[in-house]
């Protein structure tokens, strides 16, 4: 079926190319608008706790937006500042979409901060607008507030530290990935070792993306699509689309040099038939990551999680289609794998470009000599190879040395990880939303954290009330307790100013302990707090689930590819090791602030609590990726060099199968690790913390999975395990050598390819040809 796909580009070249053009002009022209359709999305299912808390409170004490003002530098009660202030709230009052304002002159509870120089103005706007609305009477009610008499006026709220949030993502995204796709493409070139072969990659992903956007648009118009969703979208998508061009654009070659006679069809055919399978099989692996997340079913998560299913279904079918019709195009502007071009003098050394390989002689099964198959012997240097050599020679040792290191780099997310909701901390230091949240935080509110809010469903009159209110003052990690006034209907809620930050643990603490108690009348406990003990709780129990659907999905499509319930299983534990790790350097750097400087990051003491979810499918996807291409050229040689000895040598044919694989294939993967980790760390060229955490995050992820634990463990493992890694139960083995197309013939002692005789074809040394005679 690849074969025929691959002879069917050569002949459909300009058609297929038209088509993805035509569609890429679409989504550069029509994918923007999805920017005006994306909406905040939020982190909780509305049937968490905290989230029903929340709209019960909405609906005993409903409440709009509120901006705030913090007039500073000036003292309150200067004659001048409280005519100025009187007359703007007289002006806001008026203004439509506004419900109310409050100021120490005119409302009582007015407040003067620590610096006694200080106060604030409380603007609440009318609830129930639409997004267009309510950003148009906020920015209305911010120009009127900086026009108060006053050295300082900061303004902001919840609500505009969204939006700054929300305009600067887009803002960094912008820039990182210009400058990242400027260099991606100046890398490709010098990997490649030519111009137009460089930027078939950079073509590929950027047409994926494209219509990416453009489908995204359609999503809109039916779901939400959040605002991170663009994100992933960029991420995975010149991922993804970056790795499959590479690995294809590196088989061309090699089957190019391999039989330098063969036509572009023919090529194209033989390459599919090998690449293609595996470019499917991992972008299935990577959807299934998608799925996974869907799992998890939080809204914010499930938009991710469709444009990501989105973006790598059309980053796949770009790579079986759009590159290989580049590739038909431009194939003669495409250098040999060995040729020496002033960019792979450059960088050969570096990531080990393969070089051309001297043929080793061979003699068929039948005797009868044969022209020598030029990639029978693998030689090269590289460093995946140098590293696989080393781990092959004391494969125990690497595997308890490796292992214990990732989780000594895992512990301090296992035992010290503080996961927090990103709020205007998040935001960068000198913007206004970040510094009206300090100030109000370090002058207004003592630095205490947000209150534990205690809805309570009964007469606060009652006996039983007042019994709950006194087990409330109670428990431990309670600095004050206060009920809210003027709360209708026989209903109460209660204020429960915890000790520590709003996400500590003393905070989290008190929610489980109010929800533990046996409280004599109904309640639900919400807040900042609540909501991070719900969100915690959903993952942990949503984690297995997720967990097994990747396993399942993740073991069928590496048996499919290798015919093994082994290797799924050492994939998954691979995966998570790299994870893991990775988490633990992402506390240190992030949450406790080592080396954080150097990274222009400003530690707020945790790490976003979507990070480790996000970074969970972007490790899984592009882990996979590079599984899947190495280990379908390592069960290639597998196959090839294992029919070559008898039983007692098979163990040693194990090994040269995985170091062959990992010769031909290591310099795809190392280019590939390359692009990927420039196009991350053009995300920590932004200001926010979230997105630079991602960024490092993988990058870190990419490079310790590409050197330590591809390099190092899997070829290891492969050592140790042996024949073992090719394990399968009788009929699920028998099952996968029908569907592949090989027979046992015992007499052979070894599986050989059926192939029809009437096609012509390259013959590897050493592979039986069953014909019907």
């Amino acid at each position: 079926m690849f074969a025929a796909l691959g002879r069917s580009m050569w002949r459909w070249r300009w058609p297929v190319l038209g088509a993805w053009l035509v569609l890429v002009l679409a989504g550069a022209t029509l994918g923007g608008q999805v920017f005006d359709r994306l909406s905040s999305t939020d982190n909780l299912r509305s049937d968490a706790e905290s989230q029903v808390a929340q709209a019960r409170i909405d609906q005993l004490l409903p409440e709009g937006p509120i901006v705030v003002a913090v007039v500073r530098d000036r003292d309150p009660y200067d004659p001048p500042l409280v005519e100025s202030v009187t007359k703007i709230s007289a002006e806001l009052r008026t203004l439509p979409g506004v419900a109310g304002v409050d100021d120490l002159y005119s409302a009582p509870g007015g407040q003067i901060g620590a610096d006694n120089r200080s106060t604030l103005v409380r603007v609440e706007l009318v609830d129930g607008q639409s997004d267009v609305e309510r950003e148009r009477v906020e920015d209305r009610v911010t120009e009127l507030l900086r026009r108060i008499d006053a050295p300082q006026v900061l303004v902001g709220g919840e609500k505009l530290a969204e939006r700054a949030f929300a305009d600067q993502a887009i803002r960094d995204a912008a820039v990182g990935e210009s400058i990242a796709l400027v260099v991606l493409l100046v890398v490709l070139v010098v990997i490649v070792g030519g111009f137009l072969a460089g930027a078939i990659p950079l073509l590929a992903a950027l047409g994926a993306v494209a219509v990416t956007l453009l489908g995204l648009l359609g999503l809109a118009s039916v779901t939400e699509v959040g605002e991170f969703t663009v994100n992933v979208v960029t991420l995975l998508g010149i991922g993804l689309s970056v790795d499959y061009a590479l690995l294809l654009l590196f088989r061309f070659r090699e089957e190019r040099d391999a039989d330098p006679d063969a036509g572009p069809a023919e090529l194209l055919g033989r390459m599919l038939a090998s690449a293609g399978r595996a470019v499917l099989i991992s972008g299935l692996a990577v959807a299934a990551a998608m799925t996974g997340l869907f799992v998890f079913a939080e809204p914010l998560l499930a938009a991710m999680a469709l444009g990501g299913a989105l973006v790598v279904a059309l980053a796949t079918l770009a790579g079986l289609t759009a590159v290989p019709a580049l590739i038909a195009v431009g194939h003669r502007r495409i250098p040999a794998a060995g040729a020496r071009t002033w960019a792979t003098r450059a960088v050969g050394a570096v990531v080990g470009l393969p070089r051309r390989v001297r043929p080793a002689r061979s003699t068929p099964v039948s005797g009868t000599p044969q022209r020598p198959h030029p990639r029978s012997t693998p030689v090269g240097g590289g460093l995946l190879v140098r590293l696989a050599t080393f781990a092959q020679s004391r494969p125990g040792p690497v595997v308890v040395t490796v292992s214990a290191g990732l989780l000594l780099l895992s512990l301090p997310f296992l035992f010290g990880a503080n996961l927090a909701n990103s709020d205007a901390r998040a935001l960068p230091s000198d913007m206004e939303a970040r510094q009206v949240h300090d100030v109000l935080l370090r002058d207004f509110e003592s630095g205490r954290a947000q209150p534990v809010v205690v809805v309570v469903s009964a007469d606060p009159a009652t006996s039983a009330v007042r019994d709950l209110m006194n087990q409330l003052n109670r428990l431990p990690n309670v600095i004050q307790m206060q009920p809210r006034p003027d709360v209708p209907g026989n209903a109460l809620v209660i204020d429960l100013t915890p000790e520590g930050a709003t996400a500590g643990p003393e905070s989290r603490e008190l929610v489980r302990a109010v929800r533990a108690l046996d409280a004599p009348v109904p309640l639900l406990v919400g807040g900042a707090a609540a909501e991070l003990v719900d969100y915690r709780s959903s993952v942990a129990q949503r984690l297995p689930l997720a967990v097994l659907v990747l396993l399942l999905v993740t073991g069928v499509l590496l048996f499919v590819l290798t015919g093994s319930v082994v290797i799924g299983v050492k994939a998954l534990v691979m995966n998570a090791l790299t994870l893991l790790a990775t988490l633990g350097i992402l506390v240190v750097v992030f949450q406790w602030g080592v080396g954080s400087a150097l990274l222009g990051v400003e530690s707020w003491g945790a790490i976003d609590l979507t990070t480790p979810v996000l970074l969970f499918v972007f490790v899984y996807g592009l882990s996979m990726d590079y599984e899947v291409f190495l280990l379908s050229r390592i069960r290639e040689e597998w196959l090839r060099w294992s029919g070559q000895v008898t039983a007692a040598g098979r163990a040693s044919a194990g090994d040269r199968a995985v170091l062959a694989g990992i010769t031909r294939t290591g310099p795809v993967v190392t280019a590939a690790a390359v692009c990927i980790v420039v196009v991350f760390l053009g995300f920590l060229l932004g200001d926010l913390t979230a997105v630079k955490e991602i960024g490092f995050g993988m990058a870190v992820a990419v490079i310790l999975d590409v050197t330590v634990v591809r390099g190092l463990l899997l070829p290891a493992l492969m050592s140790l395990l042996g024949e073992w890694n090719w394990w399968a139960p009788g009929p699920l083995r028998r099952l996968h050598e029908r569907w592949s197309g090989r027979v046992d013939r015992r007499r052979w002692r070894f599986r050989c390819p059926l192939e029809p005789a009437a096609e012509p074809r390259h013959i590897r040394p050493g592979t039986l040809m069953l014909t019907d005679s």
